[in-house]
């Protein structure tokens, strides 16, 4: 479900990666493409958005995306997913989320935290989210955080 802040952003996004002449392409686990969703909804996103691999099952984040075998809710993890569907997809730009939705645990992990890793393929930053609520707001969340953190690396680009 797309909201009006994530309409906002695509089109902050999509304004941005247009002028810039940028292609964007994301991969998604905990969030089960609502990002690629968001995106693909925004302005004149066939021009700029390059699209999204979902990678939920474990066997796609390492046969697919070129995941090390191994735990998946890290920031290892989240970094080889973004790096991986850069590669696959061309893009410039990538986002890349893994984490633990809730309602439990997951990998030792406690619910709601969320890798994000973003910016350039080659060399993506990743951040170590944590977010409260049922799994449905944790995935809000990411989704938002997703989108505010490419359109801060799109705005830096342009400096």
């Amino acid at each position: 479900m797309t909201t009006e802040s994530d309409t906002d952003l695509g089109e902050t996004i999509a304004d941005l990666a247009s002028s810039a002449g940028v292609t964007i392409a994301v991969a998604e686990s905990l969030t089960s493409g609502a990002i690629a969703s968001a995106l693909g909804a925004s302005p004149q996103a066939g021009d700029w958005f390059a699209g999204g691999v979902v990678a939920y099952s474990e066997h796609v984040k390492f046969d697919v995306l070129g995941v090390t075998p191994g735990p998946v809710i890290t920031a290892e993890c989240a970094e080889q997913m973004a790096s991986g569907v850069g590669r696959l997809l061309s893009a410039d730009l990538v986002a890349a989320v893994t984490g633990a939705g809730g309602p439990g645990s997951e990998e030792g992990k406690e619910a709601g935290t969320v890798f994000l890793a973003h910016g350039r393929p080659d060399a993506p930053q990743v951040e170590e989210l944590h977010f409260d609520g049922d799994p449905e707001e944790v995935v809000r969340a990411t989704v938002d955080a997703a989108l505010v953190a490419m359109a801060r690396d799109l705005e830096a680009q342009r400096r």
